[in-house]
């Protein structure tokens, strides 16, 4: 396909996910000011019958618990579907700050939480790096739908990686694949280069591109926002605080 082409057809599609994320959305946070990767042009976006201005604090809260899919068949996804508190992660698999979230605090919120049935753990890809950042993006989709995506998260964000630099190549991320337990990679490359692949990926980013989220990683957990790779502590206090209020 022309690049010209794709590029029409990738604005296309982010202006229709874009309007489904906002649509009938009374208001929207910006997130930003974290470390890490930038979104260009990132910022709150308001339907014209319901501005930013007008929103009332309990509509923005609404506006924002209702992000959570709760799908119990997402790949993309730890944790119970009607657990009390969900943390919603807006990454790129090539931020390095992302990384470190993966590495260092994630396992401790699967342990301490996630398997305790009080949280759940919704990845949104988000890539802000170019090329390589969006093919990780794509095939992490693609081992989502072999059962594999949280193994190839963990594979891909093992260690930090230099940017654009071909860490995430065709060749690389099918060997991340099978490194992850991704059984057939034929169907994981077919998967990876898909309509529907892209269409996920342009729907995480068109979310995120609705809540003005203007770097990565950026958290809702909850209706409550955290920008970057912020100590364990920044988690578990919003957690605990969105597991009391989830309890009245």
């Amino acid at each position: 396909m022309p690049s010209s082409l794709r590029a029409r057809r990738r604005r296309l599609t982010f202006i229709a996910v874009s309007g489904a994320a906002v649509a009938g959305v009374a208001a929207i946070v910006a997130l930003g000011g974290g470390s890490g990767g930038s979104a260009p042009h990132a910022r709150p976006v308001a339907t014209a019958s319901s501005p930013v201005s007008e929103a009332t604090p309990d509509a923005q809260q609404k506006s924002l618990l209702s992000l959570a899919r709760r799908d119990a068949k997402d790949p993309l996804a730890l944790g119970r579907s009607d657990a009390p508190v969900v943390l919603i992660a807006y990454e790129d698999f090539q931020c390095p700050f992302c990384g470190k979230f993966a590495r260092d605090t994630k396992p401790e919120l699967v342990r301490r939480y996630v398997d305790k049935g009080m949280l759940r753990i919704e990845w949104r890809n988000y890539p802000v790096f170019g090329t390589e950042s969006e093919q990780a993006a794509r095939a992490s989709w693609a081992a989502g739908q072999q059962g594999r995506f949280w193994q190839f998260h963990d594979i891909a964000y093992a260690k930090e990686r230099p940017r654009n630099k071909g860490e995430f190549s065709s060749a690389r991320l099918r060997e991340m694949a099978r490194e992850a337990g991704v059984v057939d990679l034929d169907r994981f490359a077919a998967d990876m280069q898909s309509n529907a692949a892209e269409v996920s990926v342009m729907k995480d980013q068109g979310e995120g591109y609705s809540l003005g989220v203007s770097s990565t990683p950026a958290f809702l957990v909850n209706a409550t926002p955290i920008m970057g790779a912020q100590p364990l502590s920044a988690f578990t206090s919003a957690i605990e605080k969105a597991a009391k209020e989830a309890r009245r």
